[in-house]
């Protein structure tokens, strides 16, 4: 499983990534492992809407299941990876990289301090089962 160690995690498998107060969102390899052939993506939220944590900004369909994708953090909704519509397969090539969701401008940048780091991250799904 690829964890890389300059972003953090949630249990529902999204990772976040922060520079300043931008934040950008995409899920974690081991979830794209979870859901197998990555078929569809579409964002429920648009550019200029405010998120709140854990609520969801995205939908995912695989071969095998659906699975919504939630924020990390709350802020507002600043740019939309509108290539994943039309390559949602990328989620499961490059997850950390082209498979990129959505970005935010933070609100509450102390609810990143809260989120898992990568070693933290793979200890939690080491003791899940697909």
């Amino acid at each position: 499983m690829n964890t890389p160690s300059d972003r953090k995690y949630t249990q529902s498998d999204e990772w976040v990534k922060l520079e300043g107060d931008i934040a950008t969102v995409g899920v974690s390899d081991y979830a794209q492992d979870a859901l197998s052939d990555v078929v569809f993506f579409e964002a429920v939220v648009s550019v200029g809407d405010t998120v709140q944590a854990k609520t969801q900004i995205a939908t995912l369909e695989s071969v095998k299941a659906a699975a919504d994708v939630n924020a990390p953090l709350s802020g507002e909704v600043i740019e939309i990876n509108e290539d994943l519509a039309s390559s949602p397969e990328l989620v499961n090539s490059d997850p950390y990289g082209k498979a990129w969701m959505l970005k935010l401008k933070v609100s509450n940048p102390a609810e990143y301090d809260a989120l898992m780091d990568a070693a933290a991250y793979e200890a939690y799904c080491a003791g899940r089962s697909h």
